[in-house]
């Protein structure tokens, strides 16, 4: 029994050792994607790349402001993740009513975030959902990657690239 507390005392001293000290509070980033049709985005996310809506919230007017974020405009914010867990990367969409930015063929048309990437244990379901919805390849369909992979490039609803990879 002692031996066994003393290995306990042990693993968890070490453990704490190992764990790599960093000024960040959470081990994930949340994005923010401006949108022109909300409901658009929101669709081709959840419906057809498979992602979750695990949340929202609102930022006021006077948040707005005061955050330096719109300069006074109030706006929704709708969460997504690829799966409902606390330290899953948070993908946040919210609009303002923006046209369209002008269409892009190639992520080296611009600077910026320019694309995400996804990466899924088989392609195919996406992919089917890809096709029933009339969804543009980029890519071959599917292209195979060098480590034996697939990948497919489609774009969002207003043109941001996303990068497919799986089985």
């Amino acid at each position: 029994m002692k031996h066994a507390l003393l290995i306990g005392l042990l693993l968890t001293v070490t453990h704490g050792f190992c764990q790599t000290e960093t000024e960040f509070d959470k081990p994930y980033i949340s994005m923010g994607v401006i949108v022109s049709d909300l409901d658009a985005s929101l669709d081709f996310y959840t419906n057809i790349i498979g992602m979750k809506e695990t949340g929202g919230f609102t930022v006021n007017d006077a948040m707005g402001k005061k955050t330096g974020l719109t300069g006074g405009v109030a706006f929704d914010v709708k969460v997504l993740k690829l799966y409902d867990d606390p330290n899953a990367t948070e993908y946040k969409l919210m609009s303002f009513g923006n046209q369209k930015s002008k269409e892009e063929t190639h992520i080296q048309e611009r600077n910026g975030m320019r694309y995400i990437t996804l990466f899924y244990k088989s392609l195919d379901a996406v992919n089917q959902r890809l096709k029933d919805n009339n969804i543009t390849f980029l890519s071959e369909e599917p292209t195979h990657i060098p480590d034996g992979r697939r990948f497919i490039l489609v774009q969002d609803p207003d043109g941001v690239f996303i990068e497919l990879i799986g089985n």
